[in-house]
């Protein structure tokens, strides 16, 4: 699973939508270039299946969906915390 996500530059790119408080599928592709949506719904769906988001949709017209983070998804969101942190050691490290 983790291997799953942090390979994905699309399912990254997602997280940080919803950590950034981007919570609906529309506004998530209208915020990242080259994002399609059959790309972002399979991103989401694969989150939901992993546990790491959940999926509320709201009984109106137009529909609404929305997602957020699980429990287990804000602890998911340390790992990547601590990989984003470990590469930009190597960044910086000379060469």
């Amino acid at each position: 699973m983790v291997e799953s996500i942090i390979g994905c530059k699309w399912s990254l790119h997602v997280l940080d939508l919803v950590r950034r408080g981007i919570s609906r599928p529309g506004a998530m592709s209208r915020a990242v270039r080259g994002l399609t949506t059959k790309v972002l719904n399979e991103r989401l769906a694969k989150m939901c299946r992993f546990g790491i988001l959940e999926r509320t949709a709201y009984p109106e017209v137009p529909p609404r969906v929305e997602y957020r983070f699980t429990d287990f998804g804000r602890r998911f969101l340390t790992i990547l915390d601590r990989v984003e942190e470990v590469q930009r050691d190597l960044d910086s490290r000379p060469r």
